[in-house]
């Protein structure tokens, strides 16, 4: 069997790789749309400022897609090297959009993005716009992939599983694409990513305008960071809640997890606003609640019921010994492949396979099967509930902070009176770790709280590694880790390099005095 310590350290090294690698993707997924938005309103105008404000950001979004590419990379090899049992298991359905991904969304985006920075003078306006654009959408189409695989990950959908290859097969690629759960996913990503983009002009453009410096410049790449900012803090609030409510269809595990209930309340059941869980005796020590608030969220309905942890726990220990016939029916059928009563009998009771095989990381046959280790087993499906509660929590505050700071600096743009609120630009330098440790926490959760499973009531993450030795995990960890953290400090400080030397390093000479001119 495959040790704990294994499985462990080969999800360390994904989630520290995938975490590095998202300190880079939402800042290219929102400023690419700032950079369209600049770039039409010097097409509109003709005024040079927007041109020259999407050259420098433009700089700065060059900077950071590069390096994020090359984090991006060794995640998809982590798949074959790290998790080869996962690959052989779902690569079918897992490896087409992947595939789709790297074929015809980064090839766009690669193509544009190289047009992009040396079009400028090879290109009409219009034509270097369209070509922004599809930067863009090449970006936002590399995101939807990557984000229908994940959601098959939370919600397997279009695939069975075939006994004779012992492997899931894709049967319907269109509800894999149409999977609620990775289009929920994406339009929250995306929106994220956006406002994470909003806050790093916001907070660059209020640096600049703090220290008296190319005014023109920031106040208008402040006000455009303030609307853009908003309307997507808007876009990931609401989308977040609709993201919330597939969850609870999909994985009430997860949902009653991230919420602390251990019972199953009346319905509408309330919101903990504050809890302290208490894991071992399933049960909170202290919550604060707020009635009908989480029954509302999670159903859209007043009378229908959201399961607690203990019964969920309840019904996978009946699913667990279900999946322990579904293994036995499977070796059985793997020994006989033409017995038609077997093949019938396994049929009844696949669904439950994945709980089945939980128990393969406590006994290595069936037979060695007691109601001891099922109650273990079904007590597993349950992800410990405090990191979940405090990172969601943690998530949403900074989501509505938020929401104030772009909230005021658009109503302060509007008035045009930001220039003359210290505080504010202040708040807004201040806030500029803030979408990405959000965003982080984000992930956490998603991730965090589809355990036990890689693929979720499907595969288990135990069963998923490649068989390794510990010694090799620790050495590419570090290596991954020492890389990672080097290519972060490579992004920092050419971002602070070029950001200090502000639109003047352009050397269009409109930048050498204090006002730029329009």
């Amino acid at each position: 069997m495959v040790t704990e310590q294994l499985v462990d350290l080969s999800r360390l090294q994904f989630a520290a790789t995938a975490m590095y690698h998202f300190l880079f993707v939402p800042l290219t997924l929102g400023m690419v749309w700032l950079l369209v938005i600049m770039e039409s309103a010097w097409v509109m105008t003709g005024k040079l400022v927007y041109k020259d404000m999407t050259r420098f950001w433009g700089k700065l979004f060059g900077i950071n897609f590069a390096l994020g590419v090359t984090t991006g990379i060794t995640l998809e090899f982590q798949f074959g090297t790290n998790w080869a049992y996962y690959s052989h298991y779902v690569g079918d359905i897992f490896g087409a959009p992947l595939a789709i991904e790297g074929l015809m969304a980064f090839f766009l985006e690669s193509t544009f993005i190289g047009l992009f920075f040396f079009g400028w003078d090879r290109l009409s306006r219009t034509q270097h716009l369209m070509v922004t654009v599809l930067m863009a959408v090449g970006t936002n189409l590399s995101a939807l992939w990557i984000l229908v695989a994940n959601g098959w990950m939370q919600h397997p959908v279009g695939a069975e599983f075939s006994y004779e290859t012992m492997r899931m097969e894709l049967v319907d690629f269109w509800a894999v694409l149409f999977n609620p759960d990775a289009q929920a996913k994406f339009v929250h990503t995306v929106s994220a990513g956006y406002v994470t983009g909003a806050m790093f002009v916001l907070a660059i453009s209020a640096w600049y305008l703090l220290h008296g410096r190319d005014r023109e410049f920031a106040r208008r790449s402040f006000s455009i960071a303030a609307a853009f900012g908003f309307a997507s803090v808007c876009s990931v609030i609401v989308l977040g809640d609709e993201s919330g409510y597939v969850v609870s269809e999909a994985q009430q595990t997860k949902l009653a997890a991230m919420e602390a209930m251990w019972e199953t309340e009346p319905a509408p059941a309330s919101f903990n606003v504050i809890a302290l869980p208490n894991e071992a005796e399933m049960k909170n020590d202290y919550a604060l609640h707020i009635p009908w608030v989480m029954g509302l969220l999670g159903t859209r309905s007043l009378d229908q019921e959201m399961p607690g942890i203990r019964d969920i726990v309840a019904r996978n220990r009946e699913r667990v010994e279900v999946g322990v016939e579904a293994v036995r029916l499977l070796e059985a059928l793997r020994a006989d492949p033409s017995n038609a009563d077997l093949r019938e009998r396994f049929d009844a009771v696949k669904e439950d396979l994945g709980f089945g095989l939980l128990l393969k990381k406590y006994a290595a046959s069936m037979d060695e099967v007691t109601p001891e280790l099922m109650d273990r087993a079904a007590r597993d499906t349950i992800p410990q509930v405090a990191p979940m509660f405090w990172s969601f929590r943690l998530m949403v505050a900074f989501g509505f902070a938020l929401l104030a700071l772009f909230g005021l600096a658009l109503w302060h743009s509007v008035k045009g009176t930001f220039e003359g609120k210290p505080w504010l630009l202040r708040w807004a330098l201040c806030f500029l770790p803030v979408p990405w440790v959000a965003s982080e926490l984000g992930w956490f959760v998603a991730e965090y709280g589809r355990q036990p499973w890689t693929i979720y009531g499907v595969l288990p993450t135990h069963l998923s590694v490649s068989t390794l030795s510990v010694e090799s995990l620790y050495g590419s960890l570090a290596g991954f880790v020492g890389f990672y953290t080097l290519l972060l400090m490579v992004e920092m400080y050419l971002m602070v390099r070029f950001a200090r030397q502000g639109p003047g390093s352009l050397g269009t000479g409109r930048y050498l005095n204090e006002t730029a001119h329009a």
